[in-house]
C-alpha cells in the first residue's frame, strides 16, 4: 500500500530501517498458531536494528499523521474482527531494538467499532502473554469525541521465554479503528511518548 512520508528537518539520517521482515509484526490475529508466528519474527529481528530516524508517515488511507522512528513497511491482509472480515492495514518497522507498528481498518457496521476495540486489546495482550496493562493518557487530535480510546503498557514475555515489553493504543475516527504499538525488550518511555503524542486524525467531511 502507498503512504507518504517526510522525515523530520531536526533529525539527522541515520542506518537504514529492516523494513522488509516486519510486515506483519503486531498485526491483529484471529488465530494462536498467527500470534506465534508474529512474535517469534519479532525476536528475529533483534539484530536488525537501525538508529532512530523520525519521520512524519501518512498511511495512505488512513486519514493519519504519525511520527515514526524508521521507514515502515506496509501490508494489508483480511482478519476477523469483532464477528466480521475487515481489511487490517500495517505499517511497521524496528529501530533501537524495539518494533514500531500503526493499523487501521475501515468497519461496514459502525456499531461494531466497541466490539473490535475490545479484540484488538485482547489480541495485543495476549501476543505477549499479559492479562491487564497499566492505562497511560492518550491524546489524539481528530478523533471522534468521546469515542472510546486507550493507551496500555505492559510486560510479558516471547515465545522462547525472553522478557518483552509493550505499549499499544487503541482509538476511532467514524468507522475506522486504529492501533499504535512499540514492542521490544525494552521500550523506551521519551522515545515512545514522541511516536504516540504525534498521532493525529484529519477529519472526513
Amino acid at each position: 500500500m502507498p503512504l507518504a512520508s517526510r522525515r523530520s528537518p531536526a533529525t539527522p539520517a541515520g542506518a537504514p530501517a529492516c523494513t522488509a521482515a516486519v510486515a506483519l509484526a503486531s498485526a491483529p490475529v484471529g488465530r494462536p498458531a498467527a500470534a506465534l508466528a508474529c512474535l517469534v519474527l519479532l525476536a528475529a529481528l533483534h539484530a536488525c536494528s537501525p538508529a532512530l530516524d523520525w519521520r512524519e508517515v501518512r498511511p495512505d488511507g488512513s486519514g493519519a499523521l504519525v511520527l515514526m522512528p524508521c521507514k515502515p513497511a506496509s501490508h494489508a491482509r483480511r482478519v476477523e474482527l469483532g464477528g466480521a472480515e475487515v481489511t487490517w492495514t500495517l505499517h511497521a518497522c524496528q529501530a533501537m531494538g524495539m518494533t514500531w507498528g500503526f493499523g487501521f481498518a475501515a468497519l461496514d457496521d459502525p456499531t461494531r467499532v466497541d466490539a473490535v476495540l475490545r479484540e484488538l486489546r485482547r489480541s495485543a495482550l495476549s501476543n505477549i502473554g499479559a492479562s491487564d496493562g497499566e492505562a497511560l493518557p492518550l491524546k489524539v487530535d481528530g478523533a471522534t469525541p468521546d469515542s472510546p480510546r486507550a493507551r496500555l503498557a505492559s510486560r510479558g514475555r516471547l515465545p522462547d521465554g525472553r522478557a518483552v515489553q509493550q505499549q499499544v493504543a487503541f482509538f476511532v475516527e467514524g468507522a475506522r479503528v486504529y492501533q499504535a504499538s512499540v514492542v521490544g525488550s525494552v521500550v523506551l518511555a521519551e522515545e515512545a511518548q514522541t511516536f504516540f503524542d504525534s498521532l493525529s486524525l484529519r477529519r472526513r467531511p
